[in-house]
């Protein structure tokens, strides 16, 4: 039975991946700062299914400590300061658990045991302003934001303990990947929360931004699988992990509302004060290199992701409501 330590395993991506491999027979372990709470975090589904360990990503002792004592095979880090519109709060601490924390993870794993496989989940925010679309994994790096920018500075040391210790660490250049357990507080499961609201009598209008704006949005569930195979091949390098189609904030109201037989015209407003800046270039991957070396292609269709959140909250709401 193989060991995997995931990191913010009660998070989106966290509680996806460690979906998936109790599903393949692993042991999974997830590492946390505060075990009460993160147990309440959990998806009912993995409460009594996987154990948890003290995990901080500001100690380096601690970390050897937890990987002594596990000798996990594989280590999946998910552990870090979300991305949306708290990218530019406190940049040292950002810069400490989203960039340098990877270099502790790394620096354990090298005085532990080197032959543990180690993923990180990077980011597209790395690209920040490029002029170039669709995004490769050879596209330079030019981020504009402190989260980005934090999340490059751990791809790059991520590089170097690969070359120089021969580590089998690799990182997933994930872009926008959604599902019902995404927080409330990115646009996608704010439509879904709200059209449902709405269908429900609950809610009336919806406020948003540039309902123009462009985007490459995946299934959450789809991209931690590319993630697991990244950590099967025999030579660990990076990826890019996208559907490589773009879609509109416009067309994702347009498939939510009228999933609920409404019309998103009738309810969603344009709100001039939360238009973000326009990017240069649409910021959508090109999964062409992970599907050729890991034979990964998404399952889930933008249609059907858009449906599977607003059926889950209209659900949930439904069941809150009586």
């Amino acid at each position: 039975m193989k060991t995997a330590l995931i990191t913010g395993v009660s998070g989106q991506d966290g509680s996806y991946l460690a979906d998936y491999l109790l599903q393949r027979g692993y042991r999974v372990v997830g590492g946390t700062r505060h075990a009460e709470t993160a147990w309440a975090a959990l998806p009912p589904e993995l409460v009594g299914k996987i154990e948890l360990v003290p995990w901080r990503m500001d100690d380096l002792s601690g970390m050897k400590a937890v990987l002594t004592h596990l000798r996990p095979n594989e280590i999946y880090n998910f552990a870090a300061h979300s991305t949306g519109s708290g990218m530019f709060d406190d940049p040292l601490d950002m810069s400490d658990v989203n960039g340098i924390a990877v270099t502790r993870i790394l620096e354990a794993i090298r005085a532990v045991d080197p032959t543990i496989r180690f993923c990180q989940a990077s980011s597209r925010e790395i690209f920040g302003e490029t002029l170039q679309s669709p995004q490769t994994e050879a596209t330079p790096p030019n981020p504009r934001s402190p989260y980005g920018a934090a999340k490059l500075y751990a791809d790059c040391m991520i590089r170097i303990y690969r070359l120089r210790y021969e580590l089998q660490a690799c990182s997933a250049i994930l872009f926008n990947h959604e599902s019902p357990r995404r927080s409330r507080q990115f646009v996608t499961r704010k439509i879904t929360h709200e059209a449902a609201r709405i269908k429900l009598g609950l809610a009336h209008e919806l406020h948003l931004g540039n309902l123009d704006t462009l985007r490459d949005w995946g299934f959450a569930g789809d991209y931690v699988r590319a993630m697991w195979l990244m950590l099967q091949q025999d030579k660990s390098d990076d990826y890019v992990i996208a559907t490589g189609e773009a879609h509109t904030v416009r067309e994702f109201c347009e498939v939510a509302f009228g999933r609920l037989g409404l019309d998103y015209r009738d309810h969603v407003r344009e709100d001039a004060a939360s238009y973000r800046p326009s990017e240069p270039a649409p910021l959508v991957g090109s999964p062409v290199k992970a599907r050729r070396d890991l034979g990964w292609e998404p399952k889930v269709s933008f249609r059907e992701l858009v449906h599977l959140m607003v059926d889950a909250d209209l659900r949930d709401l439904s069941v809150s409501t009586n």
